[in-house]
C-alpha cells in the first residue's frame, strides 16, 4: 500500500503542471488566458449541471493531461492531426503511467478520444460548447474571439451541434445577434457556469508545487476531484466516489462571495463561528440559487452535506480537502505554513485528525513526511 500511495502521489503530482498551460481563451472579466486546468473544473461543472454521468465527468477531469506535455491547441489554428495524435498518445501515455491505475486512467482517456460511446459523446459536447460559453458570456468578449466562436459554429467542430444541441445553438446564436435570452433552464444553468467563472480568480494560501505563484480555488477543486479519481480505493464502506468528485467540483463555490479563509489563519480556525457559517450560507443560497429550482436544491443539499461532514461521502470528500494542500506546502517550501506560524503540531491537530476519519493510509503516509519537513 505505501508504494501505490506513492505513486499515486507521482502522478497528482504531475497533475499539478496543468495548472501552467495557458489556453487561447481568457476568464471571463479578461484578466488573462485561462489555464487547462480550469478548464477541466470548469468544464466538468458544466457536465455536472447538465446531467452527465459520473463516467463522462471522470473523462473530463482527465482529458487535457495530455496537455502537460503538448500544449494547449487552439481551435482555429491549423494542425497536423496525425503528428498531435502519436504526441498525445505519448503523453497519455507518460502521465497516466505514473499511476499505479494507469490502465483505468488510460480507458477514460481514451474513451474521450474516441467520442464513440454515449457517455464520450456527453463529455465532448460538453468540451466543444464550453469554449462558446466562455466567450459569450463573458460582459464584453474580445471581437477576435467572437469571430472565432463564429467560425467554430458555422465549421468548425462545434457546427455538430446545431443537430445535436440545437437549444444550445439557438442560445449561442441569440448572443451574437444581442437578442434577449428568454429565462428558461438552459439560461439559469448557463448563468450559474458563469458566475461560476469567478472562482478562477480566488486565490489560495498555498503555491503551486513549482513555487510560482499561489494556487486559485477553480484549480484547487480540480486537483481535489482528481484527487478522489485516484484515491477511490482508500474510500471507506459505502463511499460513492461519483458523488464525492460532484461535491469537489462545487465545495468551494461559496469563496466567490467569502473569498478563501485559509485553514491556520485566525479565521480558518474559528471557521465554525456563526459568522463565517452564515455568510458561507448566504453565499450558497445565492450562487446555487442561479439554476432551475430542483437543481439549486440539489446543489445547495449536496454542498450542505460536505460541509457537515457526517456521511461516507463527505467524510471522505474532507479527508482529500485536507491532503491536497499538505502536498503542495511540501513540495513548494511550505510557504502556506510559514505565512502562519505552522508547527508540526498544528498539521496533526488541524489536518491529520481529518485525514485519518476519512483516508487513514493516506494520513499513516504523510505524517512522517510531513514531521522530516519541520524537523
Amino acid at each position: 500500500m505505501p508504494d501505490h500511495i506513492a505513486r499515486q502521489f507521482d502522478f497528482l503530482v504531475e497533475s499539478d503542471r496543468l495548472k501552467s498551460v495557458d489556453r487561447a481563451n481568457v476568464l471571463m472579466d479578461l484578466s488573462r488566458p485561462e489555464n487547462s486546468a480550469e478548464h477541466s473544473w470548469h468544464v466538468a461543472l458544466q457536465a455536472m449541471t447538465f446531467g452527465a454521468s459520473d463516467r463522462a465527468i471522470q473523462m473530463l477531469l482527465v482529458h487535457d493531461l495530455v496537455e502537460i506535455d503538448v500544449g494547449d491547441q487552439p481551435i482555429h489554428l491549423d494542425h497536423d492531426a496525425a503528428a498531435l495524435a502519436g504526441a498525445e498518445a505519448q503523453a497519455a501515455d507518460r502521465i497516466f503511467g505514473l499511476s499505479p491505475d494507469r490502465d483505468r486512467l488510460m480507458d477514460l482517456w481514451q474513451e474521450f478520444e474516441a467520442g464513440a460511446s454515449p457517455d464520450a459523446i456527453m463529455a465532448r459536447r460538453m468540451d466543444h460548447s464550453q469554449p462558446l460559453f466562455q466567450v459569450l458570456s463573458a460582459p464584453r468578449p474580445p471581437a477576435d474571439h467572437v469571430v472565432i466562436v463564429r467560425n467554430n459554429m458555422d465549421g468548425g467542430r462545434a457546427a455538430r451541434l446545431r443537430d445535436e444541441w440545437p437549444e444550445m445553438m439557438a442560445w449561442a446564436e441569440a448572443m451574437l445577434a444581442g437578442k434577449p435570452l428568454p429565462g428558461n433552464d438552459l439560461s439559469r444553468r448557463l448563468r450559474f457556469l458563469a458566475e461560476a467563472d469567478a472562482l478562477k480568480s480566488v486565490l489560495r494560501a498555498n503555491l503551486l508545487i513549482d513555487g510560482s505563484r499561489r494556487e486559485n480555488s477553480a484549480e484547487h477543486s480540480w486537483h481535489l476531484a482528481l484527487y478522489a479519481l485516484a484515491f477511490a480505493d482508500l474510500a471507506g464502506p459505502g463511499v460513492d466516489i461519483g458523488r464525492v468528485i460532484r461535491m469537489m467540483l462545487i465545495h468551494d463555490l461559496v469563496e466567490i462571495d467569502v473569498g478563501d479563509v485559509p485553514l491556520h489563519s485566525a479565521a480558518g480556525q474559528a471557521h465554525g463561528s456563526p459568522e463565517i457559517q452564515a455568510a458561507e450560507a448566504r453565499a450558497a443560497l445565492r450562487i446555487f440559487g442561479l439554476l432551475p429550482d430542483a437543481q439549486a436544491q440539489e446543489f445547495l443539499a449536496l454542498w450542505q452535506e460536505f460541509e457537515a461532514a457526517a456521511s461516507p461521502d463527505a467524510v471522505f470528500a474532507k479527508s482529500l480537502d485536507r491532503c491536497q494542500p499538505v502536498i503542495q506546502n511540501l513540495l513548494s517550501g511550505g510557504i502556506g505554513w510559514v505565512d502562519y506560524g505552522v508547527t508540526f503540531g498544528d498539521i496533526e491537530a488541524r489536518v491529520g485528525r481529518k485525514i485519518i476519519q476519512g483516508a487513514p493510509d493516506l494520513w499513516h503516509w504523510l505524517r512522517p513526511r510531513v514531521q522530516a519537513f519541520f524537523a
